[in-house]
């Protein structure tokens, strides 16, 4: 996990539609930056459905919201709208900004080790440095937690 008050790794990675996006793209916004295993599995659908839920009183407070996985940007687009997600879903297959973010370790699963993404979500500041940082949340509190954190 990336240390609070380093500045937070730039990234260009393609949504669901396939439009390209950076972090430049977020300066002078606060960005709640999650990574998250698997589009339609339980826990990242209850992770989305949770930010999706709450992003008007993250618009509020001025921050934007950004999910972050190896899926397709095919994928992405099913998942964004079999749940109607208003925050953007970003596609990183060659795990270049899940490295970069350093949420890509070893898991463990009855017993088998794998390598794979750790539930992880930053807050990044309008400076683009990380002033939060949270590793393992759990999917159903995360979106609540993230909230209660600003």
């Amino acid at each position: 996990m990336l240390e609070i008050g380093t500045k937070a790794p730039d990234f260009t990675l393609p949504d669901s539609d396939g439009k390209e996006h950076s972090l430049a793209d977020y300066r002078g916004r606060k960005l709640i930056l999650y990574f998250y295993p698997k589009d339609n599995t339980a826990g990242c659908t209850k992770q989305a459905c949770g930010f999706a839920e709450l992003y008007p009183q993250f618009r509020e407070k001025g921050v934007e919201i950004i999910g972050v996985s190896r899926d397709s940007v095919a994928s992405h687009k099913k998942f964004a709208e079999k749940f109607g997600l208003p925050f953007t879903i970003l596609s990183d297959p060659e795990l270049n900004v899940i490295k970069a973010y350093d949420v890509w370790k070893e898991k463990k699963n009855y017993g088998k080790v794998t390598m794979g993404v750790v539930r992880t979500t930053y807050l990044i500041d309008e400076n683009g440095m990380i002033i939060r940082a949270a590793e393992k949340v759990k999917a159903a509190d995360d979106p609540q937690n993230s909230l209660a954190a600003l």
